[in-house]
């Protein structure tokens, strides 16, 4: 997505969000939200038969209380990822061509979030370090939610930081986004 917001401002397809009564960033979360919807509803069938042949091997169904959490923390995860990635986008204002940065930051941001191995495997004081950066609410926060090694009131703190980081986020990109219309012109029809 980052990409994509990069090239609309260096080709000028911006403008198409400017002339329209569309807010760019409104656009592009629904259109994330609907992509999704519908992989999460083409992919159910198919991950729901391998969870039940695995059954044996897959700790028990967490309750519904940290069902919610899980949820929660899914939504939230989503929210945290797309504006930062958006805001990465953004930089697309002020460099020409982002798509190196693009892949290395994409890199860290995956090993950062928790999705390549458990943050336990790096000792002290990677955890630690690890653990006070947003990315882990990402991919590592959910899973470690769903698997219950967070509950109770560490669940709802843990939720509300990850709340608060979404919001800055969310500020963030559309900070972003403001300052750099001042930058930007395109031209041509």
């Amino acid at each position: 997505m980052a990409g994509g917001i990069a090239r609309d401002i260096r080709d000028g397809q911006l403008k198409k969000y400017l002339l329209q009564p569309i807010d760019m960033l409104s656009y592009l979360v629904a259109y994330r939200v609907a992509h999704k919807v519908a992989y999460i509803a083409m992919s159910a069938l198919p991950y729901a038969l391998l969870f039940w042949l695995c059954r044996d091997y897959l700790p028990p169904w967490p309750d519904w209380g940290t069902f919610a959490g899980y949820v929660a923390s899914l939504f939230l995860g989503f929210l945290i990822g797309f504006y930062f990635e958006s805001m990465i986008g953004m930089i697309g204002f002020w460099f020409l061509e982002v798509t190196s940065l693009l892949y290395v930051i994409g890199t860290l941001t995956f090993f950062f979030s928790g999705q390549m191995f458990p943050f336990e495997l790096l000792g002290s004081p990677w955890v630690e370090i690890l653990g006070a950066m947003p990315f882990k609410y990402m991919a590592y926060f959910p899973a470690m939610v769903f698997l219950g090694k967070v509950e109770g009131p560490a669940l709802e703190t843990e939720l509300l930081i990850q709340l608060a980081w979404a919001v800055v986020f969310f500020v963030a990109s559309r900070w972003l986004y403001r300052i750099g219309l001042r930058r930007y012109s395109a031209y041509g029809g």
